[in-house]
């Protein structure tokens, strides 16, 4: 088990976080299927314990990439496309888990400065004039995304000991994207943001999965060749074995 231990907090504050995370590392192989990180940690205080109470957020983002979303009408007994939007950048996984509902251990104006929420994490500047309702795609996006796992709200799941410790669990799909995975947990009091930590965990696929992945970025020819030819023999193998069977 991988501990990591770092202190970063807001400028002016009697509060810090101290935090643990089960791993910093995920490995992404061929019989991957999911992972889950357990988030732990503790409050440092130079001052007694505020009467106001404490709310922890923790978020956890995959890679941004822009994303196109089209939406689709049925027209003449036919599913067709028939209008397009490229969301400048969307986070390939996002979760978040609270020690309470979000709206109300978060104010507006703190998810603004910070991007908290998974509507305000995605970002779509301007639309064209020719696509109506544009807020439609975003929210297409979030809800096929909540749908398949890649997106969660986790209102409540983190437990908080004595205005202290606080642990919670994030699971991550089998259906990650490689890369970097930006990990803030927020202090927050009154919906104000009293304290932020920030590290990261890193996700990268190995072994064959890695391999494979590589060669088709740096060479796409020999991927395509070998993939035909699986594809020939895989076809090959499965009409003789059914001969076989026939003849029995």
């Amino acid at each position: 088990m991988t501990l990591l231990f770092l202190v970063l907090a807001l400028p002016a504050t009697s509060e810090e976080v101290v935090l643990g995370l089960s791993k910093d590392k995920v490995a992404i192989t061929a019989t991957f299927d999911g992972s889950e990180i357990l988030v732990f940690g503790a409050v440092k205080r130079e001052a007694p314990i505020s009467e106001e109470p404490l709310d922890v957020i923790v978020a956890i983002a995959g890679p941004t990439e822009p994303v196109v979303v089209r939406r689709k009408e049925k027209r003449f007994g036919i599913w067709v496309n028939t209008e397009a939007l490229e969301v400048d950048e969307a986070p390939s996984f996002y979760a978040i888990a609270t020690t309470g509902p979000l709206d109300q251990v978060l104010s507006n104006v703190e998810d603004l400065r910070h991007k908290v929420t998974i509507p305000r994490a995605i970002r779509s500047v301007g639309a064209p004039r020719s696509v109506a309702d544009a807020q439609s795609f975003t929210d297409a996006i979030i809800r096929i995304r909540s749908d398949n796992g890649t997106y969660a709200l986790q209102e409540g799941s983190v437990a908080l000991d004595e205005q202290t410790l606080f642990r919670t669990s994030i699971k991550l799909p089998s259906n990650l994207t490689e890369g970097i995975y930006p990990t803030r947990i927020f202090l927050t009091r009154q919906g104000k943001v009293v304290s932020l930590f920030e590290t990261t965990i890193d996700v990268q696929k190995v072994g064959l999965e890695r391999w494979l992945y590589n060669l088709s970025r740096e060479m796409p020819l020999i991927y395509g060749l070998m993939s035909l030819a699986i594809a020939i023999a895989a076809g090959w193998g499965a009409s003789a074995a059914f001969q076989v069977l026939r003849q029995r």
